[in-house]
């Protein structure tokens, strides 16, 4: 296969495994308590109801500023909200607390698949970079990514509620692209979504690979614009194919 100067892998679904539910009562009475603990009342219901609230209205907010973009909010900022409408004024250590006890609360499962690390850091030579570009929250992903010890492999990390865009929005691969300087034929990505990661490096201009993952669309078929698809998860069986 052809070398690439850049590699840019998704994350959830690609090369790690995670499942959430932020629908569970338990969460929100947990997280209830812990607002309410540091000075914030509020009861399960309530603050299900406000942080829902808050969400839509950021989104919004974000939508009326890149009319017809794919937007990613940065959930820190409702985190905050749900503080400042409680009257406090809350210190960003409290935040990202918040913001990890969270999504700790929310989830049931978190793991890198095997061979991640090793893929990864296979990858890695001179004149090649390896990338993450990822939907996800900067608050739940950054932690994430350090207990997991995947932070090391990366040259650089981009996440959608940093930039503001999620893919498969062009804008969001243009990023890493116009920060490098590189040009969208030298790079690949990876990902478990066809049209999130493979749709969307189509439209930037890059070539793409799909590795079909349990967090993969259920109902997505390879994606024919693909230069490689793998019907199950095998980081070993990829990097065999990239290398």
């Amino acid at each position: 296969m052809k070398q690439y100067r850049a590699y840019l892998f998704d994350l959830y679904g690609t090369l790690v495994d995670i499942h959430t539910d932020e629908g569970r009562p338990k969460l929100w009475k947990d997280a209830a308590a812990y607002y309410t603990a540091h000075g914030a009342a509020y009861d399960a219901q309530e603050l299900r109801s406000a942080y829902l609230r808050l969400c839509g209205a950021e989104t919004a907010a974000l939508q009326a500023l890149h009319p017809g973009a794919l937007v990613e909010i940065e959930l820190l900022r409702v985190f905050r909200a749900l503080y400042t409408e409680k009257g406090l004024r809350p210190a960003e250590t409290l935040l990202a607390d918040t913001a990890w006890y969270f999504r700790r609360a929310s989830t049931t499962h978190l793991r890198a698949y095997a061979g991640a690390g090793a893929l990864l850091e296979a990858l890695r030579a001179p004149g090649r970079r390896v990338i993450l570009l990822s939907n996800a929250q900067s608050c739940f992903t950054r932690p994430e990514l350090a207990l997991l010890g995947l932070t090391k492999y990366f040259d650089r990390v981009y996440l959608s509620s940093e930039e503001g865009f999620r893919k498969p929005d062009p804008r969001f691969f243009r990023v890493p692209l116009e920060e490098l300087g590189l040009p969208p034929e030298d790079c690949l990505m990876i990902g478990n979504d066809p049209g999130c990661d493979v749709g969307g490096a189509a439209a930037a201009g890059m070539d793409a690979v799909y590795i079909r993952s349990g967090l993969s669309p259920r109902e997505a078929a390879a994606p024919a614009g693909a230069i490689l698809s793998l019907d199950r998860m095998d980081l070993r069986a990829l990097g065999r194919r990239l290398l």
